[in-house]
Order: structure tokens, then sequence, then C-alpha cells
């Protein structure tokens, strides 16, 4: 099974909760990303994983991720 199947069969709470935590929160992003990275292989993934590498570790994507996934249930472009 892959993080990203894992993580998206959690509960929102527990998902928020992950999330929410600083240092865990971008791990687990990274992990999800990583995950659906390897998955799909396409353009779209490859980007939003090295973009997410790269700047993802400061506060504004982590809140745009964890809003998004509160409203939808899944990270953006996860």
């Amino acid at each position: 099974m892959s993080f990203d199947k894992w993580f998206n069969s959690q509960s929102t709470l527990l998902k928020v909760i992950l999330l929410i935590i600083p240092f865990v929160g971008w791990i687990v992003e990274l992990l999800v990303r990583l995950s659906v990275m390897l998955t799909k292989k396409d353009v779209v993934s490859i980007v939003v994983f090295l973009l997410f590498l790269l700047i993802g570790w400061g506060w504004f994507l982590c809140i745009i991720d964890l809003i998004y996934m509160i409203v939808t249930g899944h990270l953006l472009f996860a």
C-alpha cells in the first residue's frame, strides 16, 4: 500500500493533526507527494513534488494544503 492511499484512508481529524504539527506535517506532505510522484510518474506530480521540496518547508503552502484538505479530503495536487 502506498503512503498516499494510507493517508487518504485516515479520518479528517487525524489528517489535520498530522498536518498541523510543524515538522511532522512537512514530512507527511513530502511523503504523500513522493508517493504520488512515484505512482503516477507524470509531469505535474514531478513538478509539484520538486516545488514542495524546495519551498514547501514554509508555512504558507502547508496552510493552503491544510485548508484544501479540510474542504475536499485530500491534499492539493496529490
